[in-house]
């Protein structure tokens, strides 16, 4: 009995990576103000959520005070390739209505207000 909880656990477990959702993954971030980041973004509860990871200015990593903080905040499925949660920008510590869409090995990550007609967006690519 053992074996097979063992093997199906592992089976489980191959399944969970093999369907991981496209927006998973490590994600660099558009230069903004000569700055960029490496994004992590993962399952938090119901939704994802990314968490920097390393920080770059002018291509040299450097140690921001913003690693290990979330960027990317509370993003939902819609089921079509497109999320829906919040996004925080470092440069002015402001925190947004967010909406991405991820399509092979970029998302556009966008952060808007007045809801939802004025939209600044960045493509971010992935790389891991």
């Amino acid at each position: 009995m053992k074996k097979f909880a063992l093997a199906a656990a592992i089976l489980f477990g191959a399944a969970a990576v093999a369907h991981a959702d496209p927006i998973e993954g490590v994600w660099q971030t558009q230069p903004d103000e000569g700055a960029f980041a490496y994004v992590n973004i993962a399952p938090c509860g119901n939704a994802y959520c990314g968490t920097i990871t390393r920080t770059f200015k002018d291509k040299a990593e450097y140690q921001s005070p913003n690693i290990g903080k979330q960027i990317v905040r509370s993003m939902v499925a819609n089921g079509d390739g497109s999320y829906a949660g919040q996004v925080w920008r470092p440069a002015n510590d402001k925190v947004y209505d967010g909406k991405a869409t991820v399509s092979g090995n970029q998302m556009s990550l966008a952060g808007c207000v007045a809801g939802g007609l004025i939209c600044k967006s960045q493509t971010w690519v992935k790389i891991q």
